[in-house]
C-alpha cells in the first residue's frame, strides 16, 4: 500500500507561493535597510557638517561662505526629506510583503498538518489490515491443527 495524499498538488502550489512571497520580502526587506543606510549616511553627514559650521564660525566666516553652507544645508535637509519619505514607502511595502508571506506560511502549515493527520489515519489503517491478516492466519492454523 503506497501513501498519496489528495491535496499534494495544492500542497505543492500553496509551497511555491510561499517561496515567492519570501524572496518578495527579502528583496523588499533589502530595499528598506538600502534606504535606511543612505538615511543614515545623509544624517551622519548634515550632523558633521554642522560641526563643521560651528567650528568655522568661532574662527570667522565670510557672510559668501555662510551663505554658500545654507544653500548647502538647505538642499541636504531636501534631500534628507525625500529619503525619509522613501525609507517610509519601503518600510511599508516590507510589512506588506511580511505578511503576505506570514499568510502563505499559514496556509502552507495548514496543508501540512492536514497532510500529517491523514498519513496517521493511512498508518492506523495499514496496522489494522494487518492486525486483521494475523486474526485471520491465527483462526486458520487453529482450525487446521483441530482437524
Amino acid at each position: 500500500m503506497i501513501y498519496q495524499y489528495k491535496f499534494e498538488k495544492i500542497l505543492t502550489i500553496k509551497e511555491k507561493e510561499k517561496n515567492d512571497a519570501l524572496s518578495k520580502y527579502n528583496e523588499a526587506l533589502k530595499k528598506f535597510e538600502d534606504a535606511a543606510e543612505k538615511l543614515y549616511k545623509l544624517l551622519r553627514k548634515k550632523e558633521d557638517l554642522q560641526a563643521f559650521q560651528q567650528e568655522k564660525l568661532h574662527k570667522g566666516l565670510t557672510v559668501q561662505e555662510i551663505r554658500h553652507n545654507q544653500l548647502f544645508m538647505d538642499n541636504l535637509e531636501k534631500i534628507i526629506e525625500h529619503c525619509q519619505k522613501s525609507v517610509i514607502d519601503a518600510r511599508y511595502r516590507m510589512n506588506l510583503q511580511q505578511e503576505k508571506l506570514m499568510e502563505r506560511n499559514i496556509e502552507v502549515k495548514k496543508y501540512q498538518k492536514i497532510r500529517e493527520r491523514d498519513f496517521g489515519r493511512f498508518l492506523e489503517a495499514i496496522k489494522e489490515a494487518e492486525n486483521k491478516n494475523m486474526d485471520e492466519i491465527s483462526i486458520q492454523q487453529f482450525l487446521s491443527k483441530e482437524n
